[in-house]
């Protein structure tokens, strides 16, 4: 699915399982409350639930009551491991087929060639 149609609420989803991942929300800490993230976001409170309850169905978040959602231990291992796969399966492939078609040298990739040429 191409970034612009993705629904807005797996727009959030990618962003707050990129923060478990790089260590913004590292494992036992409490996410953003969904009020909070709505409004750090612009986004309607009713999306973030919706994006907050895929991590809990997921199991890479927990619900504390009168706390809040906290992040469970592996989950940013296990984020990582499916961010991983969904990039090899879903956005390789075009990336791939554009370098080939541009007829990038993988040589090019990995040097500052590929900024000055």
């Amino acid at each position: 699915m191409s970034p612009s149609v993705r629904p807005i609420y797996l727009k959030l989803r990618d962003q707050i399982a990129m923060g478990i991942i790089d260590g913004t929300y590292p494992e036992g800490s409490l996410l953003p409350s969904v009020r909070a993230f709505a409004a750090a976001q612009g986004a309607n409170p009713l999306t973030v639930a919706k994006a907050y309850q895929q991590f809990q169905l997921d199991g890479l978040v927990e619900v504390l009551r009168g706390v809040g959602m906290v992040v469970v231990a592996g989950a940013a291992a296990r984020l990582r491991a499916l961010e991983r796969t969904a990039f090899l399966e879903q956005e390789w492939p075009a990336i791939q087929a554009r370098i080939d078609l541009l007829g990038i040298r993988p040589t090019e990739l990995w040097t500052d060639q590929s900024l000055t040429s």
